[in-house]
């Protein structure tokens, strides 16, 4: 069963105004939604909460810089 969006998707400050970028939400089970801004009604990718932490804590450590 694919968790509920339950919060609003939410596009970060740094995006400008240009549509191209991501979007992210809450699900039920404390994991995290992300789609593309330009297709709001498209599909979507769900994260459980350990997949997104471990993505933020890969983030925060630099693993995705060139």
């Amino acid at each position: 069963m694919t968790p509920e969006v339950i919060g609003p998707y939410i596009k970060s400050s740094y995006s400008g105004q240009n549509n191209n970028c991501l979007e992210i939400a809450a699900t039920s089970d404390g994991g995290r939604a992300v789609r593309d801004s330009k297709n709001p009604d498209g599909p979507s990718l769900r994260f459980t909460g350990t997949e997104w932490h471990a993505f933020l804590r890969g983030v925060e450590r630099g693993a995705f810089d060139d």
